[in-house]
């Protein structure tokens, strides 16, 4: 079975991404939860079981793998539903997944996640702007283009848990987003294993800022 290494789930964007896509898909796996020290990201605790020191890692058997995305990908050679059956909506899910790793920097530093807050900013800057009018687009885009309830069709796969950080960002700091993203951003909190994300996150001991 898996063993899947995260950190705390109040604060962790990247750790919720692969933990809701093995359990919104129903995918057996083993959770080791090493906490944060300080707000610090405790590398040296985390090289104990990640090579880079950070988090999320996976480990199967003898294999390690250590990043968001290359889980997401270690873990469809398994599991077909991982990625959308469709082409098309592969194709697009895995352009819009890289996105998301690798874009979106006033949204993360602004907008840190924190299941346990419900605030409201008292600007939003255009970089944090242009970050939120680029994922509503991206989603609307999805939601239109593959005619389902989630990003690229009818089932939960990979693009939804690499965006569900930002759903909670959504409700956490008050952010808005077109009606059809809005009703994406609802269905991804009501989703039972968001549900149990975040009712444990905010049970965690909080850290010291």
């Amino acid at each position: 079975m898996y063993t899947l290494w995260i950190a705390n789930k109040n604060y962790s964007s990247w750790s919720l991404r692969p933990w809701v896509l093995l359990k919104a898909l129903g995918i057996p796996f083993n959770e080791r939860l090493s906490y944060f020290e300080d707000g610090k990201s405790s590398y040296n605790k985390f090289k104990e079981f990640s090579p880079t020191g950070l988090v999320p890692c996976l480990v199967d058997g003898d294999i390690t793998i250590w990043d968001s995305l290359a889980i997401a990908e270690y873990l469809a050679e398994e599991h077909v539903q991982v990625w959308p059956l469709d082409k098309r909506a592969r194709a697009w899910a895995r352009s819009a997944a890289a996105e998301m790793h690798s874009s979106f920097a006033a949204l993360r530093q602004i907008c840190a996640m924190n299941c346990s807050i419900r605030t409201e900013l008292e600007e939003i800057t255009s970089d944090l702007q242009r970050d939120i009018d680029r994922i509503d687009a991206l989603w609307s885009e999805g939601l239109t283009k593959f005619g389902g309830e989630w990003l690229a069709g009818d089932k939960f796969t990979v693009v939804d848990a690499f965006y569900a950080p930002v759903a909670l960002r959504a409700q956490s700091y008050g952010l808005n987003f077109s009606a059809i993203s809005q009703e994406w951003i609802d269905r991804m909190l009501k989703h039972p294993a968001m549900v149990e994300w975040v009712s444990a996150a905010i049970k965690e001991p909080k850290l010291a800022h």
